[in-house]
């Protein structure tokens, strides 16, 4: 009986995972169809990473910083959104306001997934709680991700999925 039960949720979870797997490609679909296909870019200029404006915040504070990474989280409030990134060297916060990218690449933004690779141009700040952060200026899809990165704090606890879906795995445990 317990082992039908853990049969049927394996089978709904997987059921879930091919749903997102299907809406990502449709969103990625969508950008093609648009004229916006994110794997058409081939540059993005970075002049800094994450760990360099957190540890010297002082020189580049107030300054156009310009970052690229692995979209980690996003935090969405009407007109106004966090998300953190997680480049080669670390992570950081960006503060992504819509009348400061404009209306259009507002929504775009809000599309995004997380696992998109992105590039923000923006300026250092430090929020009200003291985070060092990016007050972003533009958001640009770098790479649509058409998988799904595991839960942040379980990783994959399915084996079967761990190793047909290893990079994932090693994507989300990297230190």
């Amino acid at each position: 009986m317990a082992e039908q039960q853990n049969q049927n949720q394996n089978q709904n979870i997987e059921e879930d995972l091919n749903h997102l797997l299907k809406v990502r490609r449709e969103k990625l679909a969508e950008l093609q169809e648009t004229g916006k296909d994110p794997f058409k870019v081939t540059k993005y200029d970075v002049n800094v990473h994450s760990s360099e404006i957190k540890e010297h915040y002082e020189v580049w504070e107030g300054k156009e910083v310009s970052i690229a990474g692995r979209l980690m989280s996003k935090r969405v409030m009407g007109k106004a959104s966090f998300c953190n990134v997680q480049d080669l060297k670390g992570n950081i916060q960006s503060y992504v306001a819509r009348d400061s990218i404009g209306e259009e690449e507002y929504k775009e933004f809000k599309k995004l997934d997380i696992g998109d690779i992105v590039g923000i141009k923006g300026t250092a700040f430090t929020t009200k709680t003291g985070e060092v952060s990016i007050h972003a200026e533009s958001v640009l899809l770098l790479t649509k991700s058409l998988q799904i990165l595991p839960e942040k704090f379980h990783g994959l606890t399915n084996t079967d999925i761990r190793y047909r879906q290893r990079y994932v795995d090693l994507i989300m445990n990297l230190k």
